[in-house]
């Protein structure tokens, strides 16, 4: 009997666990900008924003540092389509994109990319200052030059040291608040090169069997899923501590920062050590892969947080509660 439920139980297939983009159809020319990743880039920023003294910006300076970082991001995705085209139309998963299904010119596309690299260059200095626009060119650059066309196809270190190009943004909104980067900006460009390989490896888990068929050589492909699953942990812990580095750094509400940040940590560990029992489960991975983004969204949120006037209440009163459970006295 037992064996019978087993098998009329049906497994998951890789189709229901692997992230799938084709229930929203976009524009040929909006696809090729992935505009899936631009709201946590620029969640980063305000980050960068948040860690400074000059948080809370003006509005107009607020909105061109974000308008230019969407920009120099989209620009960034279209390039990198533009040179993964022909190895796109080679997986199944990625042939039906734009470019490789020829629903967009290359000639169209590359284009677009120079038009939206302009005008975030043109809205960054003229509403913003010099560092910002250079910090997003910079951004652009890593990610094309640096992790697409260097290091992706050649080493399974790939998304380490590429992850700088995801990790800009912060530095992006700190020299944007006060035209230079503080320790708060770096803090958070690390933290956010920490979580990257995490982050990604889980992507990398699911997405296994693509990356072996055009031979791209991401650690699960190269050094097989257990070995991932050692270094997802890994990862998982030294971004656990250097998250709580921001209680230090943070001008105003670090111990309201830190409180908030248990169960965000919490919630990580765990589902990473889950996929480290077994980093073949496609499931566990999909899973750890959706938290790590929500993750990073909660990381930017609490700093956001923190420099509100309720959080640095917070903080004040937070010494004298201690004291009161702990029978001294105030």
């Amino acid at each position: 009997m037992a064996e019978a439920v087993a098998i009329a139980v049906p497994l998951l297939t890789r189709e229901q666990v692997v992230p799938s983009r084709a229930r929203l159809k976009l524009p040929p020319w909006l696809e090729i900008a992935k505009p899936r990743l631009i709201p946590l880039l620029l969640a980063t920023t305000l980050g960068g924003m948040a860690l400074t003294e000059s948080w809370p910006m003006p509005a107009p300076r607020l909105a061109c540092t974000l308008g230019g970082g969407a920009l120099a991001a989209a620009a960034a995705g279209v390039l990198n389509c533009l040179w993964e085209e022909q190895l796109d139309g080679r997986m199944l998963r990625t042939s039906g994109r734009a470019l490789p299904s020829g629903r967009l010119s290359a000639a169209k596309a590359f284009n677009i990319a120079v038009a939206l690299a302009c005008s975030a260059g043109l809205l960054l200095v003229m509403g913003v200052n010099c560092l910002a626009a250079s910090l997003s060119l910079l951004g652009l650059c890593s990610y094309v030059l640096l992790y697409t066309v260097v290091l992706k196809p050649r080493t399974t270190q790939n998304i380490v040291i590429g992850g700088v190009a995801g990790a800009i943004p912060p530095l992006v909104g700190a020299a944007a608040a006060t035209g230079h980067i503080g320790l708060g900006g770096w803090w958070l460009f690390g933290l956010v090169m920490v979580w990257t390989p995490a982050h990604f490896w889980a992507l990398a888990l699911l997405l296994e069997d693509d990356y072996r068929s055009v031979g791209i050589p991401m650690l699960p492909v190269v050094k097989g899923p257990f070995v991932t699953g050692n270094a997802i942990i890994r990862y998982a812990w030294a971004t656990i501590a250097a998250s709580f580095l921001g209680v230090f750094i943070l001008p105003t509400g670090g111990l309201f920062y830190g409180l908030m940040l248990l169960p965000f940590n919490g919630r990580l560990l765990q589902m990473a050590q889950q996929l480290h029992q077994d980093p073949c489960d496609r499931v566990r991975a999909k899973g750890l892969f959706r938290w790590s983004i929500l993750y990073l969204f909660g990381i930017c949120l609490l700093l956001l947080l923190a420099r509100t006037t309720a959080a640095a209440q917070f903080n004040l009163q937070l010494p004298s509660l201690f004291n009161m459970f702990s029978g001294e006295p105030f």
